[in-house]
């Protein structure tokens, strides 16, 4: 039944049961003390799971893990307003709400699981791993050991895991696929058809007149959320990268050069050489064969043969220096002149002698060329290392409620200040307003937060921060008729337009209808037919969107029928429907087969989770939680 925790891990049910024992202890989480997770705490019931007690150290703890994934996919800090915003708390008491249903359904079954079956678990974990592939048991204890757990609570709590395993093996184990339900996907799927396409472009509305006044009142007054004003903001931005302290002009000349110099293969091509190599077990063996070379007593590749080695073999390949492991074989290697042998070379893995057959000349591009470049290298370096320290104080100066302004001034930053903005980044022109770093997650911060907020610092995805301040905000507002017109005008003449074609469309469609040929109705409306064929559906083609190839998907073969097409609209005729039989037991039936069941399972393991936890029972205290994770006790 169960294979392998490794395997079930991958699907979504295993990640949820194997997160609570692998993710804390791998990834080292003790953010909150890891075993009190395991042992429970004293602290007050978050939620009660039949008669399983989550507590508030658990959701901590569970919420700091959870969290601290979060920020290593997006490679960036996230505050609490961020994590609340991604439904991160809901998501940790979700999955240990889950956790605990299992573990009392397992105990209700009677379910156990032996020694010998959470050994092997043990040792097949790959973390536990040595370098020779084997249980490594000193391995094991030091990460016991650093994330702060002991064995006897380790194999507990790895117990409980193997049983939810279990229990959601036993649950979905082999499920049917029903025949009729892989003919439907594969009718669904495979179905193509062709159709007889008119095309009314807005032309064929004919001309509109221009509105009246009682027009235009009845449009604006009939669609005003359309030209309603929305909501903006008056924001003071300071955004602090590696970037904006980077001072390349501050860079010396001196320290510019020191940096080409260790650098200086990134500015060209370096200098490549084909060195070949013959190991011996000493320097004394390594002389005794080079005299032999010198001498011409022996060739190169007799020695090498000589020591056991292919000849074909002796190439190390054609490198640059910085390509070469072993300092010590890369400096001789390229002090040597082509064609000649070095004096025996103690590398890291033992004595050598070295030949250089081929050079290919460097070309580096000099210092002039690139000390512009070069500075702000060395620059954006110094920066990075001043960037937390440049964080602190700012930090310290907004706690003293010292303006950003006057921060910025005072540290050589620029502040960004947007007059207007609204939630979408834009400005009151609706043009997008430049210079706001990470817009999407910005915007949604400032438009969270309200004047004179002490705003928490955003982080960037480069490890930067920005702070902001909400100096107005200016509510939505209904724009007056007057203001914008000719947007009406525009309006109401898109409509007009629409209105019309919509109803030669229904005319053109009632002709299709009652049998009249479709090049007769498309000569005498004056408008262009053509033939589709191939038609799959979500499949756009020609000039056909998605939208009408659904719409011919839905009319019966042999009738008529119309659909929305870019700024006009498409009438049609389906003229056929084609599909390939269906075959059980071919390959795509049984990849089909194996795409459904995973689907099933999903589904069944979802109600079967919700049944659980409706037997079980669960409350949740919601002033409990609220406290867990913002601290108050």
């Amino acid at each position: 039944m169960l294979q392998s925790i490794r395997s079930a891990s991958q699907h979504w049910l295993g990640k949820i049961v194997l997160s609570v024992i692998f993710t804390f202890l791998i990834a080292g989480v003790a953010i909150f003390g890891v075993e009190e997770f395991f042992r429970g705490g004293s602290s007050t019931t978050v939620a009660t799971v039949g008669k399983t007690p989550i507590t508030a150290e658990e959701v901590r703890t569970a919420y700091q893990n959870q969290l601290q994934r979060y920020q290593q996919q997006l490679k960036r800090t996230l505050t609490p307003d961020q994590a609340r915003a991604l439904g991160l708390e809901r998501q940790v008491l979700s999955q240990l709400i889950t956790e605990a249903a299992l573990d009392q359904k397992t105990a209700d079954l009677g379910l156990a699981v032996s020694d010998a079956t959470v050994l092997k678990a043990i040792q097949d974990e790959p973390s536990f791993k040595g370098a020779n592939g084997s249980f490594d048991r000193t391995l094991f204890y030091q990460t016991l050991q650093r994330a702060g757990l002991n064995e006897a609570l380790f194999v507990r709590e790895q117990r409980s895991v193997i049983a939810r395993l279990q229990l959601a093996d036993a649950t979905v184990a082999d499920l049917p696929v029903p025949q009729a339900m892989r003919e439907a996907v594969h009718r669904y799927s495979t179905e193509r058809r062709s159709a007889t396409v008119l095309a009314l472009t807005p032309a064929a509305a004919g001309e509109i007149p221009a509105p009246s006044d009682d027009d235009l009142k009845g449009y604006y007054e009939a669609n005003k959320a359309s030209f309603r004003a929305p909501e903006y903001r008056s924001l003071n931005l300071l955004v602090l990268e590696p970037e904006t302290l980077a001072k390349p002009d501050a860079v010396s000349e001196a320290d510019a050069k020191t940096a080409y110099e260790a650098n200086k293969s990134r500015f060209g091509q370096p200098e490549r050489r084909t060195i070949q190599q013959i190991s011996f077990p000493d320097e004394a063996a390594a002389q005794e064969a080079r005299a032999k070379i010198e001498s011409g007593e022996q060739p190169f590749e007799a020695v090498a043969v000589a020591r056991g080695a292919d000849p074909k073999e002796l190439t190390l390949g054609t490198l640059a220096k910085s390509e070469l492991f072993d300092p010590a074989v890369a400096d001789a290697a390229f002090g040597l002149e082509q064609g000649k042998v070095s004096q025996p070379v103690k590398g890291r893995f033992g004595t050598v002698l070295l030949r250089v057959t081929a050079i290919e000349p460097g070309n580096v591009k000099p210092f002039d060329a690139v000390k512009d470049e070069v500075r702000k290298e060395v620059a954006l370096i110094r920066a990075r290392q001043d960037l937390d320290k440049t964080q602190d104080a700012i930090e310290d100066a907004r706690a003293s409620a010292k303006p950003l302004a006057d921060i910025a001034k005072e540290r050589g930053l620029t502040v960004l200040s947007i007059p207007a903005v609204d939630a979408r980044g834009l400005d009151p022109a609706g043009n997008p307003v430049e210079g706001i770093p990470d817009k999407d997650t910005t915007m949604a911060a400032a438009f969270r937060a309200d004047v004179g907020n002490d705003t928490e610092a955003l982080r960037t995805k480069d490890g930067g921060s920005i702070w902001y301040d909400v100096v107005k905000v200016t509510p939505p507002r209904e724009k007056p008729l007057d203001e914008v017109r000719d947007e009406v005008v525009k309006g109401w003449t898109k409509a007009e337009t629409d209105k019309r074609l919509v109803a030669k469309s229904k005319e053109l469609v009632e002709r299709l209808e009652k049998g009249d040929a479709v090049a007769t109705v498309a000569q005498e409306a004056g408008i262009s037919v053509k033939e589709v064929t191939d038609l799959g559906r979500n499949q756009s083609k020609d000039d056909l969107s998605n939208e009408t190839v659904e719409r011919i998907f839905v009319t019966p073969v042999g009738k008529a029928a119309s659909a929305p097409s870019g700024e006009g609209r498409a009438v049609f005729k389906v003229t056929a429907a084609t599909m390939p039989a269906f075959v059980p037991g071919t390959p795509t039936d049984t990849q089909l087969v194996n795409s459904l069941r995973t689907a099933l399972s999903d589904d069944v393991l979802g109600e079967f989770l919700t049944e659980v936890q409706k037997s079980a029972g669960v409350s949740v205290n919601q002033a409990a939680f609220r406290r867990a994770l913002g601290g108050e006790y």
